[in-house]
């Protein structure tokens, strides 16, 4: 993994919103309509390539496909693991979620909408049989599409400093209705996952997990007491960990945040009572939300959090759930804020969450507004770095 020795690195999340001709092909792929196999193959190959080229372009270093080939950043597993079944009449709410609604009833009304807009429909996975990993051929097309387009991206000349594959992390699936105990449910789905994660870091790219659900246990759960939220929250880590074992740690991203809500989200939980437990997860970098107003005073908590020796810090300085365009003097401040702490070197700028986890006609950011954002990370992290070297 690059590290910010000479100047301060760029990255984002991962998810970058589909072009609307390969949406409208995947909305019929996704409910099972006819559809041109070989042509929706083809346009999500080109448009890996236009968006790993616009990245570049825009100044982020580390770069990624923008997950053009699937439906979200979590139920594109669905065609990639075995034993799950969906179930379209039940609709599974997280707890954080729900907290959130019933605390803001008429937002959500409203709020809840625009999911309507989403190319697949909303149904939840249901563990029905023995699971096992069946993506193979769709990690091998992710991984040829991201390797085609850094091969010819950048027309202004600029190469990639290094690229990752986004991969979810074996959580938040739905209801189990086969394995004899949740416990035992999570190890087959990361004993599953495993193969995907091996798969990625053997092609040669960064490994980038996508955690929300370590957050996810610790939130507020009117049916559970805090002391089972934080042994939930353990069992997670320890699982995640073990599917992980034997990968470098130098090899592995782990993106955590407070999910797809962009609401009040005033019951989240403090970072302070997360970051121990997403330290212990064996990673080599560690992505989580600063832009969120509800997170950015956060910065102060790393005086009091050692990092080990080799561990970097992705603080989220784009927000993933507004338009306003960050200022990159505030970038160059927040940069500053956490290289006083922790040291430059172990400081990547990225963003908050994935600006379209979803594949959506209405993404939360319009997409000409995120490659905005992404001259604004670039330019802030130019001016901290001239500030710090």
């Amino acid at each position: 993994m690059q590290r910010s020795s000479e100047r301060i690195l760029t990255t984002h999340v991962g998810s970058l919103a589909r072009p609307r001709d390969l949406l409208e092909v995947m909305r019929e792929k996704e409910h099972g309509r006819p559809y041109d196999a070989d042509g929706y193959t083809k346009r999500v190959t080109t448009a890996v390539a236009e968006v790993v080229d616009r990245q570049v372009d825009a100044g982020i270093d580390v770069v990624t496909d923008g997950e053009m080939g699937k439906v979200s950043f979590l139920t594109y597993v669905k065609d990639r693991l075995s034993g799950f079944a969906a179930d379209s009449g039940e609709k599974l709410m997280p707890p954080s979620w729900q907290v959130e609604i019933d605390a803001f009833p008429e937002y959500y009304a409203g709020y809840l909408g625009k999911y309507t807009e989403q190319v697949s429909p909303m149904t939840t996975m249901v563990c029905t049989g023995p699971i096992t990993y069946v993506g193979q051929e769709q990690l091998a097309t992710d991984i040829a599409n991201l390797r085609s387009a850094i091969e010819g991206a950048g027309r202004s000349g600029a190469g990639v400093t290094e690229a990752f594959l986004p991969s979810t992390s074996p959580s938040g699936f739905g209801r189990n209705e086969h394995y004899s105990s949740h416990g035992e449910y999570l190890q087959a789905v990361a004993e599953a996952l495993r193969e995907e994660y091996l798969g990625i870091v053997d092609a040669g790219f960064l490994l980038q997990v996508d955690d929300p659900w370590l957050i996810e246990y610790l939130s507020e759960n009117p049916e559970t007491t805090p002391e089972q939220r934080r042994a939930d929250a353990e069992q997670h880590v320890e699982i995640l960990s073990h599917a992980l074992r034997g990968i470098p740690r130098e090899k592995i991203r782990l993106h955590t945040c407070y999910g797809l809500n962009h609401g009040p989200r005033v019951h989240d939980i403090d970072l302070r009572d997360v970051a121990p437990l997403m330290l212990r997860i064996p990673a080599g970098a560690y992505s989580f939300e600063v832009a969120n107003p509800r997170h950015q005073h956060e910065w102060k908590i790393w005086r009091d959090i050692p990092l080990e020796d080799g561990q970097i810090l992705i603080p989220g300085l784009l927000g993933h759930a507004t338009n306003y365009v960050e200022h990159p003097e505030l970038i160059a401040d927040q940069i500053e804020q956490y290289a006083g702490i922790v040291g430059r070197e172990n400081v990547i700028a990225g963003a908050d969450c994935g600006f379209s986890s979803r594949a959506s006609f209405s993404p939360e950011v319009h997409p000409s507004v995120v490659w905005e954002k992404f001259r604004a990370l670039s330019e802030g992290a130019r001016i901290a770095s001239e500030r710090l070297w």
